[in-house]
């Protein structure tokens, strides 16, 4: 069976169970279930903390992997990332009080506190900068007002926490992290991982296109193809009313409205919109 490892809580754990649910994989009731068989899609799934997963994955353990993109590099794991999943997205970022420190090349010899050591150093030795990392397991952004920081690195999204413990961000972001499927290293990619990856890219396809349908007059099915152009070509079909043609095609998601407005005016009349659950491309 194909091996694979899932956060088994956290904020990667209900999308990255939802988005394998929606690929077609059976997924656990019970959330205190840590091992699961899909004998229909000759699958394993091993139910793990998603700091661990890099770890089985680049051990070979496990054949693959949903994690963060930042806890795979922190984990120094010989692991790659073979797929963005486009959930759980995160940035990494260096903060300290205000007018202290404004760039990198100000942490050298400073105190540094982060949950990413791994990260944080390679990050500051690619920049040529020596610091003292001193590692937290969390409350990160207490570190530098309890005196044993003097710069912290952290995810940050709305920045409110930080300013909230009288800090700020300074310099470029050390790292942009979203959900990704990783596999070893040294592996090649064996079927059960192409398989995975290409329904997860089905789904992620589906949550980013809707199908369009809409009636259109013939002489202006140029000019509606023209907004629609689908993914490789609309279906334009006859209908009994000869001065009329259905057309159907893939459309963004996020253009839906517009494209409907745009149709409208050229005349297509019942423009209809279907999500798509999942597909292949």
């Amino acid at each position: 069976m194909f091996r694979i490892a899932v956060p088994n809580k956290g904020s990667l754990s209900e999308p990255a169970v939802t988005m394998l649910k929606e690929a077609g994989y059976r997924q656990r009731r019970d959330p205190r279930e840590l091992v699961l068989q899909d004998p229909d899609n000759d699958v394993e799934f091993f139910f793990l903390r998603p700091r661990d997963i890099a770890v089985y994955v680049g051990s070979g353990t496990v054949d693959a992997g949903i994690t963060g993109r930042d806890l795979l590099l922190d984990s120094g794991a010989d692991a790659v990332e073979h797929l963005p999943l486009g959930f759980a997205g995160s940035t990494f970022r260096f903060a300290a009080p205000p007018a202290r420190v404004g760039s990198i090349e100000q942490i050298q010899g400073l105190r540094l506190a982060t949950s990413y050591p791994v990260l944080v150093t390679d990050h500051l030795a690619a920049h040529g900068v020596t610091a003292k990392v001193v590692r937290l397991d969390g409350a990160v952004e207490s570190a530098v007002q309890l005196g044993i920081a003097d710069v912290v690195a952290d995810v940050v999204s709305t920045g409110t926490t930080l300013r909230g413990a009288g800090l700020e961000v300074f310099g470029d972001p050390i790292l942009v992290s979203e959900a990704v499927l990783i596999r070893p290293r040294a592996s090649e990619v064996t079927s059960g991982l192409d398989t995975l990856m290409r329904r997860l890219q089905g789904v992620l396809v589906a949550q980013q296109y809707v199908l369009m349908d809409y009636d259109v007059p013939v002489d202006q099915v140029d000019r509606a193809i023209a907004i629609t152009p689908g993914l490789e070509s609309p279906t334009v079909s006859p209908l009994h009313n000869r001065d009329w043609a259905a057309v159907r095609a893939m459309v963004p998601r996020d253009q839906t409205n517009r494209m409907m407005d745009d149709l409208y005016d050229v005349g297509a009349r019942a423009i209809l919109v279907t999500s798509i659950h999942a597909c292949r491309l």
